[in-house]
């Protein structure tokens, strides 16, 4: 497969040209470990294309992306998939459609209502046991669908921070039955459209979702890619659009290349091997263990443990972990959570295999598990984000009115939102989650 981005990159750095252009290191950026990056770090000069008005090498490459994942088109993200979803929400609202959002969404989700002064019809998990996952019923979403009466859109996300995965196609179902459009956040999931049994929200029937490539493929660290289902009626310039409207006029042509040298790598049978062969160990792995550990099911990349129902905290394990040179994607008091990929080796199994055989827990569990609050509304999400606002201690928070999302990341799922009035579930939730200051209206 052509590498028409990668191929243009390097074809300019044998030709040794005066860089009278940006970036102004000139592709002398002088750090030893980042040279050879530097030399590949271009701007849009001609034949290099823009990435919003795509006509040349990267149009190129989007549309062997998209012919790699089966949809009807496939646009690169240099902002990760957060400008995906900012562009989905903007496209929606271009449409005059209601959000109908499960509430486990990311913080960039929060950050796109604001901007863009969503009011979202929320829907909470019929059983949860954490702020990060949970089980949402279809039929909830169906029932507010029902009320509405005018054009709307579901949106979710799956697989979640844990791995655990919606049933797209019911959802799927139900938005076509309503002449609604399914909105998908599958950051986590972007090897999903390479399995042999169907798993991909495009594959299911989503209209629209974004993968966050370097999550789980071979690409740098903001390459994302926002797929469109292949039967939806295409209109180029209005989505290229919406991405140009909140991303940043110099997209990083490094960042393009990994996407591009990225789609050789999947489109290669090696890739899907590896692949297998990486989910087989995993599975091996959790049979092996599955007396000592208690795992989360779901999507296998997602080495995901369940650490308060195996009998310690998650940051024990993860502590240990790190003493022995094995870092993981998060942790906190009731989940560790570990991200593989096909580029992972037998050697990384074998140490993370002989160091969860070694552990052994000093501590108990934490005992308490927190839901996902559900406080009142008082204000939209813009209105209480833009407003004249104060950080106070969580714990002097009671009755006062969030005002911005203040949520590490990872995991970055909200637990109390702009605009709502903050009760005594949402500080013992924060606090559990070792959030000690809030930001809430003056």
């Amino acid at each position: 497969m052509r590498t028409p981005i990668y191929d243009f990159l390097t074809h300019y750095i044998q030709q040794n040209p005066v860089r009278l252009h940006m970036p102004g290191h000139k592709g002398r950026l002088g750090l030893p470990a980042l040279q050879q990056a530097a030399a590949l770090d271009l701007t849009e000069i001609a034949g290099a294309d823009s990435l919003f008005e795509a006509d040349g090498i990267i149009a190129e490459s989007e549309m062997h992306a998209a012919q790699l994942f089966g949809t009807g088109a496939t646009f690169y993200s240099c902002a990760g998939s957060t400008l995906c979803i900012q562009a989905m929400l903007m496209l929606m609202k271009q449409e005059g459609r209601t959000v109908i959002a499960a509430r486990n969404v990311h913080r960039a989700f929060l950050n796109a209502a604001v901007l863009l002064d969503l009011s979202i019809h929320w829907i909470y998990p019929r059983e949860s046991d954490d702020i990060l996952s949970g089980r949402y019923d279809p039929s909830d979403f169906e029932a507010v669908l029902q009320q509405l009466g005018r054009p709307a859109c579901i949106y979710l996300t799956s697989p979640d921070y844990l791995g655990r995965m919606a049933d797209i196609g019911a959802f799927a179902e139900i938005c076509h039955r309503y002449h609604a459009k399914l909105l998908v956040d599958n950051a986590h999931g972007a090897h999903l459209a390479f399995l042999s049994e169907r798993l991909h929200p495009i594959q299911l029937g989503a209209d629209y979702c974004c993968d966050s490539a370097h999550k789980t493929l071979s690409c740098l660290t903001g390459a994302a890619y926002l797929h469109v289902r292949n039967d939806y009626d295409l209109d180029m310039n209005r989505i290229r659009s919406a991405m140009a409207m909140f991303a940043s006029t110099s997209p990083s042509y490094l960042i393009l290349a990994s996407l591009d040298w990225c789609n050789r790598e999947l489109a290669s049978p090696l890739f899907r091997e590896q692949l297998g062969e990486v989910l087989t160990r995993l599975q091996k792995l959790e049979e092996e263990f599955s007396s000592r550990y208690v795992f989360c099911g779901g999507d296998l990349l997602h080495f995901s443990i369940d650490a308060a129902a195996s009998g310690f905290p998650g940051t024990e394990l993860a502590d240990y972990l790190n003493r022995h040179g094995i870092v993981v994607e998060y942790a906190d008091l009731y989940y560790v959570v570990m991200l593989f990929s096909p580029a992972n080796t037998e050697e990384d199994f074998r140490r993370l295999e002989e160091a969860l055989e070694l552990f052994v827990p000093q501590q108990l569990p934490r005992k308490t598990r927190f839901q996902l609050p559900r406080p009142e509304k008082v204000c939209r999400i813009r209105e209480a984000a833009l407003a004249p606002q104060e950080s106070i201690p969580v714990k002097k928070s009671l009755g006062r009115i969030c005002a911005a999302v203040k949520v590490p990341c990872p995991p970055a799922v909200p637990i109390v939102l702009s605009g709502e009035r903050i009760d005594e579930n949402c500080i013992a939730v924060c606090e559990g989650y070792g959030i000690s200051e809030i930001n809430v209206i003056l």
